[in-house]
């Protein structure tokens, strides 16, 4: 390799935020010049553009993109934030906080934090070996996934703050009174004993170490992106591919008659149709502009979006091994009344 092309590969690693300044300009020329671009496709396709045919496949190749650029951008900057708020820290604020004040901390901290369904589960232990309330845990491990970044981002760029402000007040409230909830039902012998018996051990000081340079902050930004967009993006197909067919081939009103507010039954099937599919926030995002864009009502929408993303099913294969059966159906119970309730509050105020 050349001295000059060595100095070229050389300067994101010198100048890793002018790297990340060059990326961001390149990234919002690009998404602004997707819509456009999906409309030029469909014209050289051959599609009549009044058709449903082009109106799905328009849908399709402009929210594919434009949702693949928004996790990206998310999941980069989060990864760079999360370099400040390590596990052993979360652990650490939690410990020595009763209910009530314990609840509303979790569920905060939820929010922050770099764990989705499956990944918070092993602090959700952590936190039980740290003498962390059970309840307070639970506030934690509803918070974490529903109310993620990625999910208020997603939410915020492609509905607006409204929206996104609606969708982190509904998750927060089930969080924080779902954990109390299962906190007063004093249900610590529904946890597996192995996990109870972990309390009695000594866990290690926490470590302090030195502070992340900003490459390696940088770099931990790019980790999640590779990871997080690596195991999700056939998601994310799935989901606008399915948002599509009903943006091209649901009629508005049997969509509305369905899902809208007028519909008494509409939040539970949407809560039941929800709780056993499995799905991220950037996958069933588009499954909610679309239903949103035919006539559903938003307390409904967004009734789904969290059944889908707080009680997926990996997670509670996972909680399996931690958790007893009669504490598993007493959480997803708990948690899928107060989805319901939100939503059904939601269409009634909206």
């Amino acid at each position: 390799m050349s001295e000059s092309n060595s100095k070229l590969l050389q300067i994101p690693q010198r100048h890793p935020l002018l790297a990340v300044a060059l990326g961001a300009v390149i990234w919002v020329l690009v998404y602004f010049q997707l819509e456009p671009l999906s409309f030029a496709l469909v014209d050289l396709m051959g599609l009549e553009s009044d058709t449903r045919l082009a109106g799905a496949v328009q849908f399709f190749l402009y929210d594919t993109p434009k949702v693949l650029l928004l996790l990206t951008g998310i999941v980069f900057l989060m990864g760079v934030v999360h370099t400040f708020v390590s596990p052993e820290r979360t652990r650490e604020v939690l410990s020595g906080h009763k209910m009530g004040t314990g609840n509303v901390l979790a569920a905060s901290l939820g929010i922050v934090t770099p764990f989705c369904s499956c990944s918070a589960v092993p602090l959700f232990i952590g936190f039980l070996q740290a003498g962390v309330p059970l309840g307070v845990t639970f506030s934690f491990l509803i918070a974490a996934p529903m109310v993620n970044e990625v999910a208020l981002g997603m939410l915020f760029a492609l509905f607006g703050w409204r929206v996104a402000l609606l969708y982190l007040g509904m998750g927060l409230l089930v969080a924080i009174v779902g954990g109390m909830v299962l906190g007063a039902l004093n249900l610590e012998s529904w946890v597996e004993d192995w996990v109870l018996a972990l309390r009695s051990q000594e866990h290690p000081s926490l470590p302090t170490g030195t502070a992340p340079t900003w490459n390696e902050r940088i770099a931990s930004g790019w980790e999640h992106v590779r990871e997080i967009v690596g195991k999700v993006w056939i998601f994310i197909i799935l989901g606008v591919a399915l948002g599509a067919g009903i943006h091209g081939y649901v009629p508005e009103d049997f969509m509305a008659s369905i899902m809208g507010s007028d519909s008494w039954w509409s939040v539970p099937a949407a809560v039941l149709l929800g709780v056993p599919m499995y799905t991220n926030a950037a996958g069933v995002i588009p499954i909610v502009e679309a239903l949103l864009a035919k006539g559903a009502s938003l307390g409904t929408a967004l009734a789904f979006m969290m059944s889908v993303i707080a009680l997926s099913a990996p997670e509670m294969i996972i909680l399996r091994k931690v958790l007893k059966p009669k504490l598993i159906a007493t959480f997803i119970t708990i948690v899928a009344t107060g989805i319901l309730l939100v939503g059904i509050v939601f269409n009634h105020v909206l």
